[in-house]
């Protein structure tokens, strides 16, 4: 009987995403916005600045005064940051004037005091200001109700002050997806705890959580379930209430692969298994009742690929973020690679700067997916399409960010 043939990542994305929708909205203070992802546009309360103000400190005058230097003004008055004078300029006059203050009625232009000298009541001044020279319009910044955050943004920090200056004190947002990780098999352990002659130290869910949280998600450990049918049937249990079951282990069709055949019963419906990608072949995705499941490989490194490629894209979709998910690079290669069989191969790769400043992705030599080493060291991963020609160094190939931008690379 033939294997049913593999399928291909772009295809287990497109199931998988269009599975999922946008969660609830909620209201957060600002204060505690940071790192969420707007369920709404945000507009300005208020403009900013809200009325032409000085941009340094210095004398409002009229430019037509100055047009000429050196020139002597009279000084009829102050309007220091957060208060403004009261009275207007004429011919020959100037205010005194700090960053941050009102630009008095009759002023149109600002003299920085470098470029004067004070005598009591009067300023010479030695430089002239064109007209509007050294002042903020009002509405500069922003206007009140104009729309300056959209919908479907992840908040920086940037963001967060932006919204506080546009006196938003509460925003909505896209409540965090709950996902629940559930680790499966006898010959794992949690780190700290004694090993068994075959056993070896679980990593999954804990780079998994922390995906998760990176992502914006809210990871649920479920701990470590054994190879036996009871046990995983009432650790899953602990996925109610969820919005993403992420099991870790047994996903493919060994003797000890429980997971298909115990969720089975709880009314696992699964729409795929088995991808065209190295590393991560054994992927699952279906359903328990209207709880999404994704089963990843137990292979270290292949479930945080496996993640970084599906449970991102997971969570992108219930967060209603705009754009890609993963944005997609290009790189030249630092060295050669062979031709590629019929899975898409993600290649764990160092970047660099050439001498001309154009990035270069450097594949390890060696990639086999049982190296958690390899995947620390790596900032990026190489893109192989299926059936890709054998690619001398040099030639340009796309990649992955692992994670955001460091070092200017």
């Amino acid at each position: 009987m033939a294997k049913s043939p593999l399928m291909p990542v772009a295809d287990a994305l497109a199931r998988i995403t269009g599975a999922l929708h946008p969660l609830a909205p909620e209201s957060v203070s600002v204060a505690e916005a940071y790192g969420r992802v707007l369920a709404e546009d945000v507009a300005a309360r208020v403009t900013q600045p809200p009325a032409a103000v000085s941009a340094m400190d210095g004398y409002a005058v009229r430019a037509a005064d100055v047009a000429t230097v050196p020139t002597t003004l009279r000084i009829i008055g102050e309007a220091p940051a957060g208060a403004a004078f009261d009275g207007t300029l004429g011919k020959g006059d100037a205010v005194r004037i700090f960053t941050g203050a009102p630009v008095p009625d009759g002023a149109d232009a600002i003299v920085i005091q470098e470029d004067t000298t004070r005598d009591g009541d009067a300023v010479m001044v030695s430089e002239g200001a064109p007209h509007g020279k050294h002042i903020r319009p009002a509405g500069l910044d922003f206007s009140a109700g104009e729309r300056r955050l959209e919908k479907g943004r992840m908040l920086t920090a940037r963001d967060v002050g932006l919204a506080a200056a546009m006196n938003v004190p509460w925003l909505m947002v896209t409540r965090k997806p709950r996902i629940a990780l559930l680790a499966t098999g006898d010959e794992i352990v949690q780190p700290g705890d004694a090993l068994g002659p075959s056993q070896i130290v679980s990593s999954n869910a804990l780079a998994l959580a922390a995906l998760i949280k990176s992502r914006g998600g809210d990871p649920i450990d479920l701990g470590i379930a054994p190879d036996n049918r009871a046990s995983l049937a009432a650790m899953a249990d602990g996925a109610r209430g969820a919005d993403m079951l992420i099991t870790l282990g047994g996903a493919s069709v060994g003797d000890h692969d429980l997971v298909q055949s115990v969720l089975g019963e709880k009314g696992l419906a699964v729409d795929f298994w088995r991808i065209a990608m190295r590393p991560g072949k054994p992927l699952m995705f279906g359903a328990i009742g209207e709880t999404p499941m994704l089963g990843l490989p137990g292979n270290p490194v292949s479930s945080l690929v496996c993640g970084l490629v599906f449970v991102s894209a997971a969570i992108h979709t219930m967060l209603g973020r705009r754009g890609d998910y993963m944005e997609t690079d290009t790189a030249r290669l630092g060295r050669d690679l062979p031709e590629n069989d019929e899975r898409q191969d993600y290649l764990r790769a160092t970047l660099t700067r050439a001498e001309d400043g154009g990035l270069v992705a450097t594949p390890f030599d060696k990639q086999d997916s049982s190296m958690l080493t390899r995947l620390a060291a790596a900032q990026a991963l190489v893109i192989r399409p299926p059936h890709a020609a054998a690619a001398k160094e040099g030639t340009v190939v796309p990649f992955v960010r692992i994670e955001a931008p460091d070092q200017g690379l």
